[in-house]
Order: structure tokens, then sequence, then C-alpha cells
């Protein structure tokens, strides 16, 4: 039996049809996800993501058992702020990335994907032991909602006192929607300006249709999985089970950046992860960006081909409705990683030519 959002009416009204996704019942698109796509690049869309996982860390030493339990320095960040990053296991393997709010001093929400929250809520508890800290799993508590699009801030704005001018990109701050307390945060996975309101699950209803009264009018539409995941690749962002599995490390996946390794104290994973860093280029699959010229997208799993043979794997793939033809994120070796090598994808038996480029696809005008 899935998981119902707290928004499932709400979908079911609005003509949603529903997939299951790691257990919750989530709509997949309300009519066209082309539509819903275009949407988010020109106007706005509204997400449902109710199905993350949220953890809270409350206490003394929530910073402290934060930078043992992550590769991030989640001591650094201040209040009001966020951070991307991982959790790995002590092989340097990446078990969920993450984002991470510090609400106040002592008060941080570690945000997990759906897939892996009841994995990183089990392994924040037993790396906090010995910390001055509890760790609260507040999923089912816990509603979220997304505006993204350019016209988000203009509609979050209609419905909020935040000042929002002032509100960075990976910033948050508690305000009031529809009479209700959330945490507001500048954040999101489509590649364009955006919102994630969080907020308590009963209250959902009402701030999902305070925000779609303050997009009558500015071209809001509802959005669904389907849209999400080629608004995400298209701005180049991972997905895990696709890009980031337990098999690779953040390095693999060219997100490197993200560990940090200047910390006062030990994190886990933390020999392992300087293994993969001293050891540059000497590693067999780099991410890479595949374009190609027709309507044939290549798909997760399909084989990369150099001539005759198979030297990588597509991670993600779709016809790029912003851009116009097939995109796809696949691991390649380190010699096949500039930009313009020419390569090929095997579609059912069929050798489809493509060409490196550089992530992400597609990046919004600023």
């Amino acid at each position: 039996m899935s998981t119902l959002s707290p928004l499932h009416e709400v979908h079911s009204k609005l003509g949603a049809s529903f997939t299951d996704f790691a257990g919750w019942s989530m709509p997949l698109r309300y009519g066209s996800e082309l539509a819903e796509h275009k949407a988010v690049r020109e106007a706005a869309g509204l997400f449902d993501l109710s199905h993350m996982g949220e953890i809270e860390l409350t206490g003394p030493e929530a910073a402290r058992a934060l930078d043992y339990a992550l590769v991030g320095k989640l001591s650094a960040v201040k209040p009001g702020r966020a951070r991307y990053t991982m959790i790995c296991d002590v092989d340097g393997g990446v078990l969920d990335d993450l984002v991470v709010y510090r609400i106040g001093e002592d008060h941080y929400m570690v945000v997990a994907n759906a897939s892996n929250a009841a994995v990183v809520f089990a392994e924040l508890k037993a790396r906090a032991e010995g910390f001055t800290v509890e760790v609260t799993d507040r999923s089912t508590d816990c509603a979220l909602i997304a505006v993204q699009g350019p016209v988000s801030a203009e509609i979050i704005g209609a419905v909020c006192d935040a000042d929002l001018p002032s509100l960075p990109y990976y910033g948050s701050v508690p305000t009031r929607i529809a009479g209700h307390d959330v945490l507001l945060a500048r954040t999101g996975y489509t590649g364009e300006d955006g919102f994630e309101v969080y907020a308590e699950a009963p209250h959902a209803p009402e701030v999902w249709e305070t925000l779609t009264a303050a997009g009558e009018g500015k071209g809001l539409l509802p959005a669904g999985l389907a849209c999400r995941d080629t608004l995400r690749l298209e701005a180049g962002m991972p997905l895990y089970g696709n890009e980031l599995t337990a098999d690779m490390t953040p390095f693999d996946a060219g997100l490197g950046r993200v560990v940090k390794f200047d910390k006062a104290a030990d994190f886990v994973g933390r020999s392992a992860l300087e293994r993969r860093r001293d050891a540059g280029d000497a590693v067999e699959q780099v991410l890479v960006g595949l374009i190609a010229e027709g309507r044939r997208a290549a798909r997760h799993g399909y084989p990369v081909l150099n001539g005759d043979e198979q030297v990588g794997t597509v991670t993600s793939g779709a016809l790029s409705p912003t851009l116009g033809h097939p995109i796809a994120m696949a691991y390649v070796p380190p010699a096949l990683t500039e930009p313009d090598t020419r390569l090929a994808v095997d579609i059912r038996g069929k050798a489809m030519p493509v060409s490196v480029v550089k992530l992400p696809f597609y990046k919004r005008a600023e």
C-alpha cells in the first residue's frame, strides 16, 4: 500500500495520473508533461514533493554530529542558509545526496530522497551516538511544496511577507502562508529560480490552494514527477539511483567539491575519499553529457559505444523539451570526456551517434 501525500485529494480533483515512487503515490502528470515542463521554463510550476524525507537534528552538538556523519562542513553553515552535501559509507560510496538547512544555531533539517529516507535516518541516528543531539524523523509530519520558474518570486511574494530580494539561493526564512507557519527556502531541482515551502502536513492543502490562486493569470501549472525529471536532466542535476549510487564516490560523479577535508574532526568515509581524491584521473569512469540528433532518446542503462566496443553506460536520458533534441548523461572513460568527442549509444540494437558536451545542457539567463 503506497503512502498518500497530504495533497492526494487535491491532485485527484486536478485529474492527476499517479505513479508509485519510493512507496509513495505521487502525481506523474496532470495533463501534458511537455506543457508542465514549458511552464516551469517560461512561467512557473507547482510541485508536490511531500515524498521527500525530513530529518531534524537539535541540540548543542548538532553541528558536530553532522560534521562527523556527512561529507560536508555543516558547522560552517550559518543559520538561515542551506548546503548541498552527501552521506557516504565507510568505503566512500554515496548513500544519498542531501540538502541540509541550518534553521537555528542548534537546529538543522536534513532533506533526503524518498527512496533513501529510512536509510539516512537510521545512519544519522547511529552516527549521532555519543553527541548531545536528538535526531527526529519528521517525514510524514511535513509537506513540501515547490514553486519553480521565472515568475515564482512574484507568486511567492504575493502570499507572504518574506523579504525575497534579500533571500539568497540556498537561503531559508520562516514566514507564514495561508495563515500557517512555514519554512520558505530558495532552493529547487529544475535549473530555474524557485522556492520550496515546508509546511505541517495538515496545512498543505490550504498552502497549495493559496499558491494556486496567486499563480492565476501568471502561467502557473501544477507539475508532476515526469517533467521534474526532464527539468533536472536539462540542468545536469544528478538523481540518486542513476548518476549516484553506493558503488561510486562523490568524485566519480564530478561532485568531489562537496567533500570538505578541512573539518577539525574525522568523518565517516574520510580515508576512502582521500584515496579517491588523490587518485585524480586514474579512475575508470567520468560523468559527461551526450547530445544527439533526431527524436530517439537514450535511456537509463543503455550501452555507450566507441566503435564496436562498449565503453560506458547511460545513467539518464530523454528528449529535451527545451532544446528539441535527445540528451543524456553517461559514465565514460576519462580519455573520452573531451567536448565534441564522437561516440554512439546502442538503442535497441541500433547505434545512434552522439557527441560529448559539458554539463549542464541548460542554464537559465541570470
